[in-house]
């Protein structure tokens, strides 16, 4: 691939850019006043390029996303190809297309037996409207319409949609979108750096399994619908669970007969090294939402799971579920989402991540004997890099982010791409990455974090 950025005028896109275009999950004022946006023009494999050609390392996937990577011709000549043969069809009134059905054939395929239907969205956060809106029915049509509630857990992430965002537990979401609505509580999330004190991690996980009971008796085990949980934590932080705790929620969730949601967006499809999330902790949801890895974000799809003993009361006692969108299943999107799935089995990509898993892995261990790093973590191709003033007592800099930031902006001008979620810097690289980038890219994330040590090494505890 070439490197040398595209025939662009890079500075009318900039100034169009702060003119016109409304950035999600961004301080505006800030945004501007540095001079708008990093303008990104191509990819390759890990690689993607700036508009002033500058080469830089994709350590986030895009945003969790690009499983196979850049540049892959097979994903763009899937889609030409169908948008020749059938550029749009929708799946509402008995019509279906193609691509939609084998989609849902081959998904199911790669699920337990349980799980022969799919449902499709656009996206992770129309999935979880989706499901609210499925089981809800669900227990009405089962005869039980009080059982409404939902459980997630703090900081979970599951969508920026009105419903999605009163699921997780964002805070600064909630605030930002007016009262919460009713019917969504949220629990301890399994986090033993922040939250795990003198407790082993194994004791821990178990406590914040047991603050999941407590909301259920809380609330009344009659009234809970469903608990919902990312297998692990990607926007609070890649928050890796204790192996205790997702079969104590197992556990749990059976006796008193909840739903369990597995939120698969981002550790669907190979990221933990098993098709999905539940495989890697041994949990068996009810339901999966799956979007990013699903086409390795090609185009925007997201697909969900029901398990056959919520599907079979629609088809015995029918009714309508009054549900959809336009795109629901669209037959471009399905068909790259396919092809990328081929290209998952025949690069045997699970296998790669499980593979460079312990390389990766040495890869993060490597960073922790430095000053400013508290705990390094990771399963698959997914890590993170606890930032602490004092690794000891595992203590925090003042001003929750503040110094994440401050690390997320010296991995810009190193050219690495590493996400900070408030003071952890979180790393989910596509799976073509080899060994020789693996390296490549903890000798940047090293010299970033040596920076930001500059900057705050007079806080450290």
């Amino acid at each position: 691939m070439n490197a040398q950025p595209k025939n662009i005028n890079l500075e009318e896109i900039v100034k169009a850019d702060i003119a016109h275009h409304f950035h999600p999950f961004t301080d505006h004022k800030s945004f501007h006043a540095a001079g708008g946006p990093r303008v990104i023009t191509h990819g390759d494999g890990v690689w993607i390029w700036d508009g002033k050609g500058n080469k830089i390392l994709d350590g986030m996937s895009g945003l969790w996303c690009v499983n196979v990577g850049y540049g892959r011709k097979e994903l763009a000549e899937a889609a030409y190809k169908q948008m020749l043969d059938l550029p749009y069809y929708n799946t509402f009134f008995k019509t279906t297309t193609v691509p939609a059905t084998e989609l849902a054939a081959k998904i199911s395929s790669l699920l337990p037996e349980r799980f022969q239907h799919v449902f499709f969205t656009n996206s992770g956060s129309e999935g979880n409207d989706t499901i609210v809106r499925f089981v809800r029915h669900y227990w009405k049509v089962m005869g039980k319409p009080y059982r409404q509630h939902f459980i997630g857990r703090r900081r979970g992430y599951h969508g920026s949609t009105m419903v999605a965002s009163n699921l997780g537990g964002m805070v600064g979401m909630h605030e930002q979108g007016g009262t919460p609505l009713p019917g969504f509580h949220h629990v301890q999330q399994p986090y033993w750096f922040d939250f795990g004190g003198d407790k082993s991690p194994e004791d821990f996980g178990m406590d914040a399994a047991a603050d999941l009971e407590k909301k259920i008796l809380e609330l009344g085990p009659e009234n809970v619908a469903a608990f919902i949980g990312e297998p692990i934590q990607g926007a609070a932080g890649v928050l890796i669970p204790p192996s205790t705790y997702w079969p104590e929620v197992q556990r749990i969730c059976k006796k008193y007969e909840i739903l369990i949601v597995s939120d698969e967006v981002i550790c669907g499809f190979g990221r933990t090294g098993n098709w999905f999330g539940f495989e890697t902790f041994g949990f068996e949801p009810d339901i999966i939402n799956m979007a990013k890895g699903l086409s390795s974000g090609y185009l925007p799809i997201g697909a969900v799971a029901f398990s056959d003993k919520l599907t079979k009361p629609f088809f015995e006692k029918g009714g309508d579920f009054n549900h959809g969108m336009t795109y629901d299943g669209h037959p471009v999107a399905a068909a790259v989402a396919l092809k990328n799935i081929e290209l998952i089995e025949t690069e045997n990509m699970v296998g790669r991540v499980r593979e460079l898993a312990p390389y990766f892995a040495a890869g993060l261990q490597s960073l922790a004997d430095h000053p400013i790093v508290g705990e390094v973590r990771s399963v698959g191709l997914i890590g993170a890099i606890e930032l602490s003033s004092n690794k000891k007592t595992r203590a925090r800099f003042h001003d929750s982010g503040r110094v994440g930031t401050i690390c997320r902006d010296h991995c810009f001008q190193t050219n690495l791409i590493m996400r900070a979620c408030w003071d952890t810097m979180v790393l989910a690289p596509p799976f073509c990455i080899t060994k020789k980038e693996i390296d490549e890219l903890f000798r940047l994330a090293r010299i970033a974090l040596d920076k930001t040590y500059a900057d705050v090494s007079g806080e450290m505890a």
